[in-house]
């Protein structure tokens, strides 16, 4: 290929390096010029123009990137036509990608005139996500280039190994203090995880936190068919020693790895028992945000083996800088002083149906002549924070009328039925763009005050590692507690009536405890016998 300033007599038959305005006429980069073309350009003026002329053995850049393309292609990812020098390669389904790295890296040291960009090795992949594209950068390859790159590139460099449908065993270790509120939620947030790999779980177990439970329930999930089974123990595994993998060890499994140099994910437990892969799960898998327990299941979800060396060979690009599992360090050591407070908002929930009081709506009830949800509200709107959301859903009508004349924000929930998650999601969508945290209340809550919520606020700081407030009275933790943005996007995805509390276990190096002498973050109204006995001591 020949570039470069061609005189306008002989353009006919070149290749636009740019678009030309002349004359009234417009003639788009990689145009080519024809004979009247030339007459219009002469006319008005054009001396030269700027641009290609192909040679004998050059492949034009369209051609040369869908031959390329279709080169790479592999199992399940199809090219598509390839326009202005580029061609892009789709996956045909879910899966994970398969990228013979050392040929791609190979094909781009050939030449500079062709690139090829892909999704890294083993990275999860969507049906119908470009997972990688090929650009020819000038307008035409020469022969020995397209030789060169066929030789290195070989065939299906990149292919994608689609995700198969497995059964799934969920088995979970109880404690005394652990709540089965936490443990229902980490069986939804992994059955979503399951079902996002086309997996389905077929059945669930729950056994005390010693080995000869577990033993017995891993021997039972394989019994009935289990491909995959997954543990949570009630306490993080902190040996291969330790309570679960002893019991994996005694039903018969092998240990063929703990820990992985991912962050959040570092306490993993990689087993296997003949054919079916045991996995005991990290405390962060409580979350549902991505950490390298995902990278794993992708895998064995795909058909692709995983083993001790696949899993340390996964510290590059380890450290998942966008979960909220640890702070950013760049984000203390960049970020300017912040001279005014960062803005605060409060979520009160009020929409429940507070089935335990009987035919009244305990929001409604009134202590000194006032409701008590307009009573919380007031309170939380003395405090330091910008603006209020009240989110509604039974008896909507008379909690708004309640709180008549109050400057705040009502959010209707429609799913209120479905759980306190439902109007946690609610409130925290409606939040402004704005808003660095929010203060998330309950509406029955009598002896909170301000003060309680400012010293929460003063002790907000999450660049130093103070992201969720927690009130606690002589170790016991209370509400309302306070979330950084950061954890917004993940509290769309909690379930069933627990609220945001497994994201609290699931970030725990983030949790800054506020003690209080008083009982007030823990004092609220479900029942006529916690009422009476609150309006006897009050």
């Amino acid at each position: 290929m020949k570039f470069g300033p061609f005189s306008i007599a002989d353009a006919e038959g070149m290749i636009l390096a740019h678009t030309l305005r002349a004359g009234g006429l417009v003639l788009k980069k990689g145009h080519v010029v024809t004979a009247a073309d030339v007459a219009a350009l002469q006319a008005a003026g054009v001396k030269d123009i700027l641009g290609a002329r192909l040679e004998v053995g050059d492949v034009g850049e369209d051609e040369a990137a869908g031959h390329i393309a279709h080169r790479l292609a592999g199992a399940h990812v199809t090219p598509s036509a390839a326009r202005t020098g580029r061609c892009n390669l789709i996956a045909d389904a879910d899966g994970v990608m398969l990228v013979d790295a050392g040929a791609v890296t190979a094909a781009n040291l050939v030449s500079e005139t062709v690139t090829i960009a892909t999704l890294a090795d083993k990275q999860a992949a969507k049906a119908g996500q470009i997972v990688a594209t090929v650009k020819v950068i000038p307008f035409a390859v020469n022969a020995d280039v397209m030789t060169a790159l066929e030789s290195v590139l070989g065939k299906g460099a990149l292919a994608l190994a689609p995700y198969v449908s497995k059964r799934f065993a969920l088995i979970s270790t109880t404690a005394p203090g652990l709540k089965p509120s936490v443990i229902a939620s980490t069986e939804e947030v992994t059955r979503q995880r399951i079902t996002a790999l086309g997996g389905t779980v077929s059945h669930t177990y729950q056994g005390g936190h010693n080995a000869l439970d577990v033993e017995r329930d891993v021997r039972a999930a394989i019994k009935q068919g289990a491909e995959v089974v997954l543990v949570t123990g009630a306490s993080a595994t902190v040996d291969r020693g330790d309570v679960v993998p002893s019991g994996i060890v005694a039903a018969g499994g092998t240990i063929d790895h703990f820990g992985m140099p991912v962050d959040p994910g570092n306490l993993l437990v990689l087993a296997h028992i003949g054919h079916v892969a045991v996995l005991v799960l990290p405390g962060c898998a409580r979350s549902p945000k991505l950490n390298g327990v995902d990278w794993v299941m992708q895998r064995l979800a795909a058909g692709v083996t995983v083993s001790a060396k696949d899993i340390m060979g996964m510290g590059v690009g380890g450290l998942l800088v966008d979960t909220p599992s640890r702070p950013l360090p760049r984000e203390s050591a960049v970020r300017p002083v912040t001279i005014t407070p960062p803005r605060m908002a409060a979520v009160v929930l009020a929409a429940g149906q507070s089935r335990r009081m009987g035919d009244s709506n305990k929001l409604l009830m009134k202590i000194d002549g006032e409701p008590l949800v307009r009573r919380t509200v007031r309170t939380i709107k003395a405090a330091k924070v910008g603006g209020v959301i009240v989110v509604t859903g039974h008896m909507e009508a008379d909690v708004r009328a309640a709180l008549a004349g109050l400057d705040v924000t009502f959010v209707h929930n429609p799913r209120y039925a479905d759980g306190l998650s439902t109007s946690l999601k609610a409130g925290i969508k409606a939040l402004p763009p704005d808003v660095a945290a929010a203060v998330v209340g309950l509406g029955d809550m009598p002896a909170v005050t301000a003060a309680h919520v400012d010293k929460l606020i003063s002790a907000f700081e999450p660049e130093a590692g103070r992201a969720i407030g927690v009130p606690v009275h002589h170790g016991k933790r209370g509400n309302p507690v306070l979330w950084a943005r950061r954890f917004f996007e993940e509290m769309q995805g909690v379930s069933g009536d627990v609220g945001a509390k497994a994201l609290i276990g699931a970030n725990e190096s983030l949790v800054y405890e506020i003690e209080f002498e008083d009982t007030g973050v823990l004092t609220d109204l479900d029942t006529p016998e916690q009422w009476s006995d609150y309006l006897a001591k009050s």
